[in-house]
């Protein structure tokens, strides 16, 4: 195949995973962001690129949102909602975080392949994404892609729905947020 037949693949994989995301999952996550005080993501790997992207673009919003383990990241506390992107819902250090995040009393929104995992077990809100994990014996969905490259794009894409839903309920628009764009560039 040529790389562009690829590109279409993908494409055509993505468009059939929109139908498998619960616009009901969706909102409860929409709704718990616009009633938390901080939020806070993380994720490994590529999925926690695609955290970053989706704090970044809630601070352009004016969302007091963090990244998990940056050194300018204040504490959790008991009203803030913690956003774990995981694919398997057991990355041992994500595991141990919302262990903790449960502990002080906040809410954990986990997005995952698997939400009868460790992560959405302990997980308040659970948006379950398609795509096939690591281990491409297991999951409920076949891809050309390598690893869990579908769940991270998926990923992305959702994040980034989230953010046009949230821009929808605010009356937010891309002129408004670019005076919270970085301007030392």
């Amino acid at each position: 195949m040529h790389i562009t037949q690829y590109l279409e693949e993908i494409i055509t994989e993505l468009k059939h995973s929109v139908s498998l995301i619960s616009d009901k999952e969706a909102e409860e996550l929409v709704n718990k962001i616009l009633s938390s005080r901080k939020i806070f993501v993380a994720g490994a790997g590529r999925s926690g690129f695609m955290a970053r992207s989706f704090a970044m673009r809630m601070m352009h919003m004016g969302i007091s949102a963090y990244v998990v383990g940056e050194t300018v990241t204040p504490s959790f506390e008991e009203d803030d909602l913690f956003i774990i992107g995981s694919g398997s819902g057991e990355t041992k250090s994500l595991v141990s975080m919302a262990e903790k995040a449960k502990q002080i009393g906040g809410t954990i929104a986990a997005v995952t392949i698997f939400p009868d995992s460790s992560i959405g077990q302990l997980a308040d809100i659970t948006i379950k994404l398609p795509g096939s994990p690591k281990d491409q014996t297991k999951g409920d969905f076949q891809t050309i892609q390598p690893m869990g490259s579908l769940f991270e794009q998926t990923l992305l894409l959702f994040y980034d729905a989230v953010i046009l839903r949230f821009m929808e309920r605010k009356e937010l628009d891309s002129n408004k947020m670019y005076g919270k764009h970085a301007n030392l560039e």
